[in-house]
């Protein structure tokens, strides 16, 4: 029987969802108080409508983060799977229901594969999946010819507003695989067997589970969850773009590091990853409206998630000196992705 490795108390959830809320609160008052437009019923719904491919993306994320790995192909993956959605409306004429789910069937191969090479062959997911980003956007590259396809209404049909007051039905559907993660993850047996995985491989193998078959299992989620990150994505845009999701592996990273999900494994929430995905993109729009170049927002978001990291492991070091140890050759040696 699997312990149950999420020992923390309902309190001290709400403590976490409440700490969270509160710094995005924070980012929403000071962007409201620095630009007049910020605090407007436009902006939330445009805000809204935006998350959802890095809410999927970062949902998988956790699930990845969780079993002590990681996956830094999830942007081009996204990028490739909407390229391909694009050839198969606009060039082959498929049906819209085909085409998506050709797409989504794509990005899980693609998972499954970085999987099988990682865990089958014994190569770190960093190594495997720093390859297949540069694959993936070759491939991307290669399906549109290096231009973006306009596909137009048809695909449309995930971000046009869907209920009263504008919400997409791409943001229902978000929302939806949010809870849906969180509760595989916190009251279903294989939930249960990704915290423990994450936490000690070797004892986790020992009582009976099976490490590597759970690690492909969760690689090849993430490929269809980026299947569907790509939808949206396309759909926003009403357009296939070989340069789609440049840099989404980077902020779902950081969503997921700002929510608490521990980058040792054997530790996260979905739910806090989606309180980092609304902070992400909040800082996004708030500098965008205050006009920040590109540039500068690129170096805030990486600061965001070196202070993340930095946060992560001075938690897990207990101590500012047990962290620098870890720093110097000798010290507690990283966990290897």
């Amino acid at each position: 029987m699997l312990p149950n490795m999420d020992s923390r108390k309902q309190p001290g959830r709400l403590t976490e969802y409440a700490a969270l809320l509160l710094v995005w609160a924070t980012l929403v008052l000071i962007f409201g108080t620095t630009s007049k437009h910020f605090l407007s019923h436009g902006t939330l719904i445009v805000l809204a409508n935006r998350i959802p491919p890095l809410t999927v993306a970062a949902t998988g994320m956790t699930l990845v983060l969780i079993i002590g790995a990681i996956d830094l192909s999830v942007g081009s993956l996204v990028g490739l799977c909407g390229a391909i959605l694009g050839a198969l409306l606009m060039d082959l004429h498929w049906p819209l229901g085909a085409a998506v789910a050709a797409c989504i069937a794509v990005g899980g191969v693609v998972g499954c594969f970085n999987g099988a090479v990682s865990f089958l062959l014994g190569i770190p997911s960093f190594i495997v999946t720093l390859g297949m980003l540069e694959v993936a956007r070759g491939l991307a590259y290669l399906v549109t010819d290096s231009q973006t396809k306009y596909i137009g209404g048809t695909i449309e049909v995930f971000s046009r507003p869907f209920v009263a007051g504008g919400i997409s039905m791409a943001f229902l559907l978000a929302i939806g695989l949010v809870l849906a993660g969180q509760v595989l993850l916190a009251r279903t047996v294989f939930g249960r067997q990704l915290l423990a995985i994450g936490a000690n491989q070797e004892a986790a193998r020992l009582a009976g589970l099976r490490p590597r078959l759970t690690k492909m299992i969760v690689f090849t989620s993430m490929g269809l969850l980026a299947g569907i990150a790509s939808v949206f994505y396309t759909s926003r845009l009403g357009s296939s773009d070989p340069n789609a999701g440049a840099g989404m592996e980077l902020s779902a990273i950081a969503a997921v590091v700002i929510g608490g999900t521990s980058l040792e494994g054997g530790r996260g929430s979905v739910v806090n990853t989606f309180f980092g995905v609304l902070i992400i993109a909040t800082l996004e729009a708030g500098l965008a409206q205050a006009g920040a170049r590109e540039p500068l927002k690129r170096v805030i978001t990486g600061t965001v998630i070196v202070v993340a990291v930095i946060s992560d492991a001075w938690r897990h070091g207990g101590s500012a000196a047990s962290f620098f140890r870890s720093l110097w050759p000798g010290g507690r040696a990283p966990r290897s992705f």
